[in-house]
């Protein structure tokens, strides 16, 4: 399962998600980095699949159980790594970011998007920090 994970580095925060090896191989990356100053809002979708939006560019989706990859829409391109039955943590992002929307599950997505918001408890770590997941 993808992991969403929240680093400092010499631009300041950064948002990770890294992803298991299985999804690594059917979205064609081994992870996805945004500036946490990129991220224009967060949410928290309980059904997997309303986090999806567009069709299938890069990756795979397996109906009723999983998808993985870039998503191509009116907007731009969303990056999903989804499952069945997990809640998934979305975050709209602002340009430059490379991709419109980040939609990944973790098990405690609540808690994964408090973090990620401005003046969550991310700002106080000096190292990384793992989201959720």
């Amino acid at each position: 399962m993808a992991r969403l994970v929240v680093e400092r580095d010499a631009d300041g925060w950064t948002v990770v998600v890294r992803l298991a090896w299985w999804e690594a191989l059917l979205a064609r990356r081994r992870a996805v980095r945004v500036q946490r100053a990129w991220v224009a809002a967060t949410g928290v979708e309980p059904d997997w699949w309303r986090a999806m939006r567009g069709t299938p560019v890069v990756g795979r989706c397996r109906p009723g159980r999983f998808c993985v990859g870039e998503r191509e829409h009116v907007l731009g391109r969303d990056f999903v790594a989804v499952r069945a039955g997990v809640p998934v943590v979305v975050l709209d992002l602002r340009p430059p970011a490379p991709f419109v929307r980040l939609a990944v599950s973790v098990p405690d997505a609540g808690e994964a998007a408090r973090s990620l918001r401005p003046g969550g408890h991310a700002d106080e770590e000096d190292g990384a920090e793992e989201a959720s997941g």
